[in-house]
């Protein structure tokens, strides 16, 4: 949301460290859903247990796409609503094929949605690459595949990049949004890193806890990695920083949500007011929040203009109160349903094991 706020003017120059890398935030929520949707595949296969990707497939669509669909059906039907005049066609959104091939300067509206893309793609294609190499991989060859996907992360941006850079005279588009920053082959590195995390937590559960020892170690090491990452990204369209930044950046943020996985660390004992709500409303808030910004704009931004911290205020306070109003009215009712219909399917399955 921070990051964002360039849509309306920044957060004047006390908060420019915010708006310049908000966007950090991304590859932290890309660590975290690696973690936790891997530790939801992971931990019953550990087990010996199956995987019922009817029941995985059937939770994800209904925790992603009826909040999702209303905010694209609002972005179609209500050109005012958006943020920037054009948006892709409504089948690249409803396909997840948005962050792919998008044209960033003609149709910039909804385009937040590329990470939502990301993410689609994962749950579509890890818990079927987990069943194809379930009981295949040692631990040892597991780590080299990490190893291989992370050299061929760096080794295809750094081509990129140095493609488009040099044909960057006769390039009349945003290339570094369009070939690097958006595409999900480009952005595989956070996801990784948490999928690691829980596939270190599901198969040697016991060497976990013992590292757990060092959580608080691992949140100070954490911070440091992360100083060294904001470094490489001090141009954030800069060569080293989407070379080798990347997986500098995922592994600062894994070391801190290795510390924040459980109530042995400080900050995993830490209690923040308020923050269990703003997680409950977070997807409805990140659908809205640009369009959010927008309208208030659009109605108050003159009235608005110089008043510091109060129009921060303002367009976050709006963003929030938007974003729970979709959640109650349209996330929640069908997160409901999916409890409902997982309690169903498991007594099911029960069953047929009885």
């Amino acid at each position: 949301m921070g990051f964002h706020s360039f849509l309306v003017g920044g957060l004047g120059p006390d908060w420019s460290w915010l708006s310049r890398y908000g966007w950090m935030g991304v590859d932290l929520f890309f660590v975290l859903s690696g973690f936790l949707i891997g530790t939801q595949v992971l931990a019953p296969l550990a087990q010996g247990q199956g995987l019922s990707l009817t029941d995985f497939y059937w939770r994800r669509a209904l925790r992603i796409l009826p909040a999702y669909w209303a905010v694209l059906a609002l972005y179609t039907i209500w050109p005012a609503f958006r943020e920037a005049p054009d948006m892709e066609p409504s089948w690249k959104f409803l396909t997840f094929v948005m962050n792919l091939s998008i044209d960033y300067g003609r149709n910039a509206a909804f385009s937040h949605a590329w990470s939502l893309c990301v993410e689609e793609h994962f749950y579509w294609f890890f818990p079927l690459l987990c069943l194809a190499l379930s009981g295949r991989l040692s631990t040892r060859t597991f780590l080299a595949l990490c190893g291989a996907v992370v050299l061929a992360g760096i080794a295809l941006r750094a081509t990129i990049w140095l493609h488009d850079a040099n044909a960057a005279p006769a390039l009349s588009r945003n290339w570094f949004i369009e070939d690097i920053y958006y595409p999900t082959w480009n952005r595989l590195d956070g996801l990784l890193c948490g999928v690691a995390l829980a596939a270190w937590k599901a198969f040697h559960p016991t060497a976990w806890q013992r590292a757990r020892r060092y959580a608080n170690a691992s949140f100070a090491g954490g911070l440091v990695l992360l100083g060294l990452a904001i470094s490489l990204f001090e141009n954030r369209v800069g060569l080293l920083g989407n070379a080798i930044g990347w997986p500098v950046l995922s592994a600062a943020l894994g070391l801190l949500v290795f510390a924040s996985a459980g109530r042995d660390s400080l900050i995993g004992r830490m209690e923040v007011p308020i923050a269990g709500w703003i997680a409950a409303i977070s997807y409805s808030l990140y659908l809205v929040h640009k369009a959010v910004y927008h309208v208030v704009q659009t109605h108050w931004g003159a009235q608005l203009k110089d008043l510091g911290f109060f129009a921060v205020f303002v367009y976050g306070a709006a963003a929030i109160l938007a974003g729970a109003a979709l959640h109650y009215a349209v996330e929640r009712p069908f997160l409901q349903l999916r409890r409902q219909w997982t309690g169903k399917f498991r007594r099911a399955i029960a069953a047929d094991a009885a």
